[in-house]
């Protein structure tokens, strides 16, 4: 008897998570027109979380199509960004491309593949990535851990460089053109809205 309770609660938790978490259907067209926004700070004050300094190299805002999302926990990266957001803008807010592209997340990387491409390949390096998030304060992280993909998300804050007493270093890319390794954003989220 208690075993079947057991498996009971287990189900009846992992149904809560997957449909917390499900995915949002969005209707065909672009539903993000900008690229994102970001100016360079020039003489940024950095200023210290959670032990580290953190060194503000861009403002940046983003309204965009959440492609994927991904939670960590461990690390000395998921103690500041608990979450990365796979971004699209563009055509890659349109159901009609998206749903001929498969994507995932591993490894704090952002992984697509297509059997046909929908749209050229340069558009869809140029029109996603992936992000990892550093809430500002606990209501960013709990919006945040809220954000479910395909949904739309309008963001602003800091594209940043995080410093370690150690010298460790994790440093945003700042240009939408690059790939691979070090080319996803480090993001100081200071405002999150789901639209």
């Amino acid at each position: 008897m208690i075993k079947k309770i057991i498996i009971t609660v287990v189900i009846l938790v992992s149904f809560v998570f997957w449909w917390q978490d499900r995915p949002v259907s969005q209707h065909p067209g672009v539903l993000a027109t900008n690229i994102p926004a970001q100016q360079g700070i020039v003489n940024a004050t950095p200023f210290r979380y959670k032990n580290y300094r953190v060194v503000p190299l861009a403002t940046f805002q983003i309204k965009a199509r959440v492609l994927g999302k991904e939670n960590y926990y461990l690390g000395r990266e998921a103690t500041l960004s608990p979450v990365d957001l796979t971004l699209g803008w563009g055509p890659m807010s349109d159901s009609r491309v998206l749903d001929k592209i498969s994507i995932s997340q591993s490894n704090r990387f952002y992984y697509w593949r297509t059997s046909s491409f929908p749209i050229p390949r340069r558009q869809i390096e140029t029109n996603s990535a992936n992000m990892h998030m550093i809430p500002a304060n606990k209501s960013i992280a709990r919006r945040l851990s809220s954000v479910r993909a395909g949904q739309v998300v309008q963001l602003q804050g800091y594209l940043v460089r995080i410093e370690a007493s150690d010298g460790w270093r994790w440093q945003s890319s700042l240009t939408r053109g690059d790939v691979g390794a070090g080319a996803c954003e480090l993001v100081w989220v200071k405002s999150l809205s789901t639209i």
